[in-house]
């Protein structure tokens, strides 16, 4: 799990990534409220840590763009500010929850996990798309007559597709997310698995496409 944290006081974002690398997860770091919008907007995060007092954007400037734009992965908002009015103001703008500054570590741990959990739960209760259903338990494709194993990479490639569903994915987004950074050599991968999927697609006769954006990346449309 890639959890961003954008925070402009370097000792705390410091302090933060320790407690979280030590939890388990990967981190990535943004100071100003204009990088943190733009990285939130990469798609390679399962959350987002979001202070609200941010120079360039506000906190609640970068969550109502970021919503507006069709970012909707989990952000906590952490704040000094504790009056009730900032906490309404915060959800209103699509927080996920809200976490008062000074916090405690184990409560900070907890609520992540608590964010995390809900998406988990249900991609494990299967991901449906179109005529399509994916299976987590058994990595089965499943098409109206048909169904198909694949293998783990054919399957989280399809399930980043499938949640992100309409949308054009960079091809280092893609990568980022499945095969991690610093792995150059995974772009020709990239295109022999989406050559897999298709196939896959096919077999199970479903009216689903990976859509080919020259230049940019791919998404996975209806077909209708």
């Amino acid at each position: 799990m890639k959890i961003l944290i954008i925070e402009d006081e370097q000792e705390i974002a410091d302090g933060i990534c320790t407690i979280l690398e030590q939890a388990g997860y990967e981190t990535g770091l943004a100071f100003d409220g204009q990088n943190g919008l733009e990285e939130m907007q990469s798609g390679v995060y399962d959350l987002v840590l979001l202070d609200v007092m941010l120079p360039k954007l506000s906190g609640f400037e970068v969550l109502r763009k970021a919503r507006n734009d069709g970012v909707f992965v989990p952000v906590i908002l952490l704040t000094a500010l504790s009056e009730t009015g900032d906490k309404i103001t915060g959800l209103d703008c699509g927080a996920d929850d809200y976490l008062t500054k000074p916090f405690d570590a184990g409560e900070l741990l907890a609520r992540i996990r608590a964010r995390l959990r809900r998406p988990e739960e249900s991609i494990q209760n299967g991901l449906s798309f179109a005529d399509l259903r994916l299976e987590q338990a058994t990595f089965k494709l499943c098409g109206a007559r048909k169904s198909v194993k694949l293998a783990r990479k054919e399957y989280q490639l399809l399930e980043y597709l499938i949640v992100n569903h309409g949308q054009i994915l960079p091809r280092e987004t893609i990568i980022t997310k499945i095969w991690g950074y610093d792995e150059e050599s995974k772009y020709n991968q990239l295109d022999v698995y989406i050559s897999f999927v298709r196939k896959k697609l096919k077999f199970v006769e479903s009216r689903a496409v990976i859509v080919t954006t020259k230049g940019i990346g791919y998404s996975l449309e209806s077909g209708e």
